[in-house]
């Protein structure tokens, strides 16, 4: 946005949006974005999210001290075959819909928010159609190159539509572009002020050669087991050639380390294995110089955001594909390298070797990352839900 909008007093914002990370912590992350731009210029915001009682949003906004309620909602199964949407189980989700946004409506009339920010999940659907009645300024954001299931149906009711690249803006039904602006996907502040330093403290990395680079491996939080099978068996060729730490999920551990016992003592000496990596991601990330991960909408913006070469493998049974999606768009522009189907050992040192090897082959990928990150994303989304307010 070129011209700040004026602050005002007090702002009242209706989040809706869950049920994954994805959906949920650039949601929080506008909330506390905003929060602050407010309290500097003296103001206060009242907020309240709408979600759903399972999703992971119904333990973050509580956590954070956010009011939360529920609405009902219904999950629409996905199939290639349109016979197969009309099932039983989809018919009776889509019935509940209606009940959800009459709850909405009644929510969002009662607030009177100045903006309602949908994040996309299956309880954005209720609350966007809400907003709409109630005549609410309605802003989206979209975390995927490609437009959610949820922010489809609600785009042509959107105010501002925020997209996290300018690739999406062709991928937009024409009549709704004018609408959109291109913020980027909100990175949480504390993932770009890792230190090194601190990693190598935090989980004791002192076996660690600091002639070799550091792969950061990861499945997310509850581990991958695609990815976990593939470094398993390619772990005695990457410990030649780089430390390793390696995130494999809780119920993964006893498995992975039964196997690293048997490496030589030189090579375990460079393998860190861990079921979950908590505070200390930050860190560990600044000191990974190639990452190996999933390809979701957030580790793609904190990773590009922090200019980190990638391997990614995306999970195939992601809704829309939209991690495959992901995932090209950065190896088209030399900023990772997807690695779709079938991914053996033998793919992945020919993907993750010239990197290991080559400094400056990294240093190149490094910086297209870096090209098509956005750190201020949280404070463009801010300026976006402004501007809506404002009208």
């Amino acid at each position: 946005m070129n011209v700040a909008p004026r602050l005002p007093a007090a702002f009242r914002l209706v989040v809706t949006g869950g049920g994954t990370g994805g959906h949920t912590y650039p949601a929080l992350t506008a909330i506390r974005t905003l929060q602050a731009r407010l309290a500097a210029g003296g103001g206060t915001l009242d907020v309240l999210w709408i979600g759903t009682p399972t999703g992971l949003e119904a333990r973050v906004a509580p956590a954070e001290g956010i009011p939360f309620t529920t609405v009902a909602t219904g999950k629409i199964r996905r199939s290639s075959n349109p016979l197969k949407m009309l099932g039983p189980a989809n018919i009776k989700d889509m019935a509940r819909v209606p009940l959800g946004v009459a709850q909405a409506r009644k929510v969002i009339g009662e607030f009177q928010p100045d903006v309602v920010l949908a994040t996309g999940g299956y309880v954005a659907v209720p609350a966007g159609l809400a907003a709409r009645m109630c005549k609410r300024p309605l802003v989206l954001h979209e975390q995927t190159v490609r437009l959610g299931l949820a922010n489809r149906k609600l785009a042509s009711s959107a105010a501002r539509i925020a997209v996290s690249s300018e690739s999406s803006l062709p991928l937009l039904p024409e009549g709704v572009r004018s609408a959109a602006v291109v913020t980027g996907n909100p990175v949480r502040p504390e993932v770009l002020s890792g230190r090194p330093d601190r990693a190598v403290a935090a989980l004791g990395l002192h076996g660690f050669d600091p002639r070799l680079p550091t792969l950061y491996v990861t499945g997310g939080a509850q581990g991958a087991q695609q990815i976990n099978g593939v470094i398993r068996e390619a772990l005695p060729w990457l410990l030649e050639y780089a430390n390793v730490i390696h995130q494999c999920g809780p119920a993964n551990v006893e498995e992975l380390r039964a196997n690293a016992a048997m490496l030589p003592p030189y090579l375990a000496a460079r393998y860190y294995l861990t079921g979950f990596v908590g505070p200390e991601l930050p860190d560990v990330l600044a000191l990974a110089d190639v990452v190996i991960s999933r390809s979701g909408a957030g580790t793609l913006a904190e990773l590009t955001a922090l200019g980190k070469p990638a391997i990614f493998v995306p999970l195939a049974s992601s809704a829309g594909n939209e991690q495959a999606h992901n995932a090209r768009h950065l190896q088209e522009a030399g900023a990772a390298i997807s690695l779709e189907g079938e991914v053996t050992a033998d793919r992945l040192r020919e993907a993750v070797g010239p990197l290991l090897v080559d400094p400056a082959r990294r240093a190149s990928m490094a910086a297209a990352a870096r090209a098509h990150g956005r750190p201020d994303a949280a404070e463009r989304l801010v300026d976006v839900i402004l501007a809506a307010a404002a009208g």
